[in-house]
C-alpha cells in the first residue's frame, strides 16, 4: 500500500474546511444570542476536529460540548431527543453512565453533508439547553445551504 492510501481520509468525514464553517457559524448565532458558548465539532468517528471557547465561557461547558458532540455522533441522535429514552423508566434509562459520560440534553446534533450522510456532529454548550440546540442545528446546517 501506498503512502498516499495509508493516509486516504474515509469519504463520509467531515474536512477541516467544512468543520470551520460549522464552528463560525454556530459561533455567529451564539453571538446574536448574545450567549458565551464552548461549541465543538467531531468527525464521523466522533474525534474532536474544531472547538473554540468564547471568552468568558464557562470553563466546565468545555467538556459537556465535547460530550454533546460525540453523544449527537455515537448514537447518530440530536441529544435532547436522545434525552428523552433515558429518563427513568425509559428504554435507555442510565445509558449516559456508558463511554466515558454521555450528555443527554439538547445542544448536541449529528451534522449530515448534501447527500444526507452523517459526517460528524456539533455540541455546544454555554446557554440555556434551546439556545444550545439553536445554536447547535444553525452550525450543523450551515454546510448545507
Amino acid at each position: 500500500m501506498g503512502l498516499s492510501m495509508a493516509h486516504a481520509q474515509i469519504t463520509n468525514d467531515i474536512t477541516h474546511d467544512e468543520a470551520f464553517k460549522v464552528l463560525l457559524a454556530a459561533k455567529k448565532n451564539a453571538e446574536a444570542s448574545e450567549v458565551l458558548a464552548n461549541i465543538a465539532v467531531v468527525d464521523a468517528g466522533a474525534n474532536l476536529k474544531a472547538f473554540i471557547r468564547m471568552d468568558e465561557s464557562f470553563l466546565g461547558s468545555i467538556d459537556v460540548a465535547i460530550k454533546k458532540a460525540k453523544t449527537a455522533r455515537y448514537f447518530n441522535i440530536d441529544t435532547g431527543e436522545l434525552g428523552e429514552l433515558t429518563q427513568p423508566g425509559g428504554i435507555i434509562y442510565n445509558i449516559e453512565h456508558s463511554n466515558d459520560g454521555l450528555i443527554t440534553f439538547p445542544g448536541g446534533i449529528p451534522i449530515k453533508n448534501k447527500e444526507g450522510k452523517i459526517i460528524g456532529a456539533i455540541g455546544v454548550s454555554g446557554g440555556t439547553i434551546e439556545q444550545d440546540r439553536a445554536i447547535a442545528i444553525d452550525g450543523a446546517t450551515a454546510i448545507i445551504e
